[in-house]
């Protein structure tokens, strides 16, 4: 039979043998054999997926949330080997821009499927990453959100502590895509997005598509007292409207230069503080199980 993999992240699973139980029983059902992985971090399944993958698995389901299949999906990468996605996790983006359901009966059928989509990726100074990557003030939050507080209130976690973070100075970027000119810019942070989400669903990009081969940049520049309520509004409302306090673009790459050092991430997972942060487009680089009606 072949051999199917799960790279499960224990910090996001309450009831692990239940979890365990099910989905042997649903791989049993489908054919598979199973090999279960049980990580303590988000990065590790990086490594958990390579050595499945050299043992002969067919198939890899990343049990966690956006940090745990960016952990795959940089294993995965250019390869044939196909990820499901289990989501377990604070935002699930990935997940939720796929269409791929959150109760585990429904995300385990979509992934024992037969319905498949190529996505790309994107590379963040060597680090893969599935969703969005920053540098400033949004990793800054996910840097001071605890994990408790993410484990027990989900999206809300990161939006409590973003609210106590709003107030502060802007830092001035310089920004080049697609090795065009510099853009000067002050900003609270810049982020680079695969997929167009925040935790909690809310649109921030809402021209991304995990498959267009290109990527969408965020530039966010609030400032004074109305600054961040017009930045909530446009988000809220969709608006593909650019003006000074929100600016997006699209390119294959992303150049970052910053006046200061500042927090980055990816996916959710810290990458270090550094002045700078470039952003590389991988097309095409992960096969993805997906519901029937998310196929391409």
């Amino acid at each position: 039979m072949p051999a199917v993999a799960f790279v499960v992240n224990r910090n996001r699973i309450r009831r692990f043998p239940r979890l365990n139980r099910r989905c042997a029983a649903a791989a049993a059902a489908h054919g598979w054999d199973i090999e279960l992985l049980e990580t303590r971090s988000a990065d590790a399944g990086d490594g958990a997926t390579r050595e499945a993958v050299a043992a002969g698995a067919q198939l890899v389901f990343a049990v966690g949330g956006d940090g745990t299949v960016q952990a795959c999906a940089q294993a995965l990468a250019g390869s044939q080997v196909p990820l499901a996605i289990v989501p377990r996790g604070t935002a699930n983006l990935v997940a939720t821009a796929l269409g791929i359901p959150s109760s585990l009966e429904a995300a385990l059928a979509v992934g024992f499927g037969p319905h498949e989509r190529r996505i790309d990726l994107a590379v963040a100074d060597g680090v893969t990453f599935a969703a969005m990557a920053g540098i400033g003030l949004d990793a800054a939050v996910v840097g001071a959100t605890a994990p408790g507080l993410k484990g027990t209130a989900g999206w809300v976690g990161y939006a409590v502590t973003g609210v106590k973070r709003l107030a502060g100075a802007r830092t001035h970027f310089e920004i080049r895509l697609d090795g065009g000119e510099v853009m000067n810019r002050r900003a609270r942070c810049v982020v680079v997005g695969n997929v167009g989400l925040l935790p909690g669903g809310f649109v921030l990009l809402p021209e991304a598509r995990p498959d267009d081969g290109l990527l969408d940049v965020g530039i966010l520049a609030p400032a004074g007292p109305f600054g961040w309520p017009r930045v909530a509004w446009r988000v809220l409302s969709r608006s593909p409207r650019d003006d000074a306090v929100l600016e997006r673009y699209q390119a294959r790459r992303v150049e970052i230069a910053a006046a200061a050092r500042l927090p980055r991430q990816a996916d959710g997972e810290l990458i270090g503080t550094a002045a700078s942060l470039t952003v590389v487009l991988a097309p095409g680089g992960l096969l993805v199980r997906v519901p029937a009606a998310r196929r391409r």
